[in-house]
């Protein structure tokens, strides 16, 4: 099967995603539509509704790299939650830093859900806008958002 390029919307961006069954190549924010599908968790989740983003899978977190060993502990916090740049860092035995250069170079936002990483004193940055992680994070604070699921649990 071929790699698979769409986009959906979410707020006034358009989310573009090359993925292949479960395994996301590329996600990126962008002005203009994609035609073609996207993965149903990522459709469910910019609509607000209830997603298992972690039922999909990132090619930057293969590997043994120390971006990949950043890329699978972001992947691994839970929707609704935050950690703090040092956090990430002490968590895979590295400097805050690494973990800001691996954030910004971060080839699936949110399928490796950089915008729950922020800074110590304040939310960081976010390409290709930071008021696009300050909606991301809104939307998972909501009761009703994306993290709070019939089945008890998500994004986990």
């Amino acid at each position: 099967m071929a790699i698979v390029n769409g986009s959906c919307r979410f707020g006034l961006w358009h989310v573009h995603v090359a993925w292949q069954d479960d395994l996301v190549y590329r996600v990126r924010f962008a002005r203009e539509g994609l035609d073609g599908p996207v993965p149903e968790e990522i459709l469910r989740y910019c609509a607000g509704r209830p997603a298992d983003l972690s039922s999909l899978r990132s090619v930057a977190t293969e590997g043994e790299s120390t971006s990949a060993r950043i890329y699978r502990a972001v992947h691994g916090v839970p929707c609704g939650e935050t950690v703090t740049y040092g956090e990430v860092a002490r968590m895979v035995g590295t400097v805050p830093r690494a973990v800001g250069s691996a954030m910004a170079r971060n080839p699936t936002p949110l399928v490796v859900p950089c915008h729950r990483v922020v800074a110590k004193t304040g939310i960081g940055g976010f390409t290709p806008d930071p008021a696009i992680k300050e909606a991301l994070l809104a939307m998972e604070g909501r009761t009703s958002g994306p993290c709070t699921p019939e089945k008890g649990g998500v994004n986990r």
